[in-house]
């Protein structure tokens, strides 16, 4: 993970997080790490919650939320992919005139608990077939750090059929815009959590997104969470 980390583009990725509102990374974890992430699932006290996702009407399948301290691949990658979403957060910020973000996870996660937010975010989604996940925005206090990476652990096409990722971009006094994204074993994708700045005609506006995931058709879909903010 190590290596494939320090090889990533942010400038590219930040520029094409900007034209698209999304980017796919090049694999953040190797086949190997994928399959020993996808194992925790079962591992009960490596978790704080699960959350069945029909019990709620949020979609098909399951989620479980990692308990602090967070295992270590878990760890590494929220500590080693926050101060690059930083930056872009940062950038963001500006074109919005928003709140700017600490450079260091441990600082937003000390804000997180000054707000009374102190449940940790990261979680791993197992879908089945018929799986899906209604289009939905994942805010979990006042404090919302603004990207966050889905990291996909399996093989589509081989692993899995279906189970696109969804995207929804709400521009004011538009139709709303539906994109799609594929990422493959490994791979990141980096997206906002509720929206993000697009220029208009009088500078940049605040346009919102809303993510999900569409119909599993066969096999198993595990994707790993990585979200800075924490939970009340």
């Amino acid at each position: 993970m190590n290596d494939l980390l320090s090889t990533l583009d942010w400038p590219a990725l930040g520029g094409e997080l900007d034209r698209s509102g999304f980017t796919l990374t090049p694999p953040l974890l190797s086949a190997q790490e994928c399959a020993e992430v996808i194992e925790l699932f079962e591992a009960d006290e490596v978790f704080r919650s699960t959350v069945v996702m029909a019990r709620h009407a949020y979609g098909e399948g399951s989620y479980r939320y990692f308990a602090d301290p967070l295992v270590p691949i878990v760890a590494k990658l929220r500590e080693r992919l926050y101060p690059p979403l930083a930056a872009i957060a940062n950038r963001w910020a500006t074109m919005l005139s928003e709140r700017r973000f600490p450079d260091k996870l441990a600082e937003l996660v000390a804000e997180c608990a000054a707000a009374g937010q102190h449940r940790p975010t990261p979680l791993l989604l197992r879908y089945g077939p018929s799986g899906y996940n209604c289009l939905h925005q994942d805010v979990y206090g006042e404090l919302t750090f603004p990207l966050q990476v889905a990291i996909m652990l399996n093989r589509p096409d081989e692993d899995f059929t279906g189970g696109e990722s969804v995207f929804v971009e709400q521009r004011p006094r538009a139709q709303s815009r539906a994109m799609v994204a594929r990422p493959g074993l490994g791979q990141g994708l980096v997206f906002p959590v509720r929206h993000r700045p697009v220029p208009g005609a009088r500078g940049f506006r605040r346009v919102a997104m809303r993510h999900g995931v569409s119909a599993v058709h066969s096999g198993q879909r595990h994707v790993l969470g990585v979200i800075f903010h924490n939970a009340r």
